[in-house]
């Protein structure tokens, strides 16, 4: 067990500083417009010739980016609960379907188009349609993508939200838009919390609270989605291997991603009220930092040379189904009022 701890000490307190560094530096930037996960991984991809010139911190590195994210993930939980689900309603839901079904079926014929490897269509498609950074750190792993897929699905996730933070309001403001459907727009078609934070108290602050709730039940489908992908995953790996051969079946139990219970554990924990605000803003803090670390310690193993590499098809998918997903989201709406 000592052995353990040492082995892995250098490398997560590697990350830790990274995460704080990240955390100082967000806090001189007004608006949050970078955001403390991006800065982590930047600093992280500039800090990875320390990771070749020093092996030792690697064992910790590679720890914090998996089993930490993990952690982080099944903590994340804590801040959600079955109940907003209830309170986003069926209007809500109805249009989560569109939009999950133009980002995923986008993405992926699309991504047959552009002659986009599938992983990395996976991650676009999922930063879009459920929580940006957070969705493509947690598909990541579970289908096995190289880390510079995930930094630059990261990085187009953080294209996009830095220009939806600065246009949406504006946007909604000309079209005339009510509190309500500014909220459920910017919920529905906006990528990570904290871009949707922005443009939607951007807007007005009822705008703001309506698009959070709807947001944090868009979090929720990371569970389905999670599920998935993995099974697509096995069968794919399974293919592959036996290309020559009967084809075999997927070993469900070997390839379900165990930690998407305990996130669901943690939702339900918060849905039941037992735990009080402090115990909840604590946990909430602490999933935060992990998930700044973890990819943080992605960053460490990234070079930039590497995600120069992946070339622009991808960046031109990724703006391609956000682009698809706003004009979509806005358009199911009209056509749900009609129908409610």
């Amino acid at each position: 067990m000592l052995g353990k701890l040492k082995q892995y000490s250098s490398g997560f307190l590697l990350t830790l500083l990274l995460a704080v560094l990240a955390i100082w530096i967000n806090r001189l930037i007004p608006g949050d417009l970078v955001g403390t996960s991006i800065l982590a991984l930047i600093l992280g991809m500039v800090c990875h010739p320390i990771l070749q010139k020093m092996p030792q911190t690697s064992a910790g590195v590679h720890f914090v980016s998996t089993t930490v994210l993990k952690v982080g993930i099944i903590l994340m939980g804590i801040s959600l609960s079955f109940s907003q689900v209830l309170m986003v309603g069926k209007y809500a839901l109805a249009l989560m379907v569109f939009t999950l079904s133009t980002a995923f079926g986008g993405g992926y014929i699309l991504g047959r188009l552009f002659k986009v490897d599938w992983k990395m269509s996976s991650l676009l498609s999922a930063s879009t349609a459920i929580c940006g950074g957070t969705a493509v750190a947690t598909l990541g792993p579970v289908i096995e993508a190289d880390d510079s897929y995930i930094a630059y699905a990261l990085s187009a996730t953080f294209l996009f939200d830095l220009l939806t933070v600065i246009l949406f309001p504006w946007f909604g403001k000309l079209l005339g838009l009510t509190d309500m459907s500014y909220g459920l727009w910017v919920g529905t078609a906006v990528n990570d919390t904290s871009s949707v934070v922005a443009a939607g108290y951007g807007f007005s602050e009822a705008a703001g609270s309506f698009a959070v709730i709807v947001k944090l039940t868009r979090t929720l489908f990371i569970v389905p989605i999670v599920l998935v992908f993995s099974y697509i995953h096995a069968r794919r790996k399974l293919r592959s291997a036996a290309a020559d051969q009967t084809e075999g079946k997927v070993d469900i139990v070997s390839i379900f991603p165990w930690f998407v219970l305990l996130f669901l554990a943690m939702v339900a924990v918060k849905s039941t009220g037992v735990l009080s605000g402090n115990i909840v803003s604590g946990i909430s803090s602490l999933s935060r930092m992990l998930m700044i670390m973890a990819l943080g310690a992605i960053g460490l193993k990234t070079s930039v040379d590497e995600v120069k590499g992946v070339g622009w098809k991808p960046m031109a998918l990724g703006v391609t189904i956000d682009t698809s997903v706003v004009f979509v989201a806005l358009a199911a709406q009209a056509v749900l009022q009609r129908l409610f």
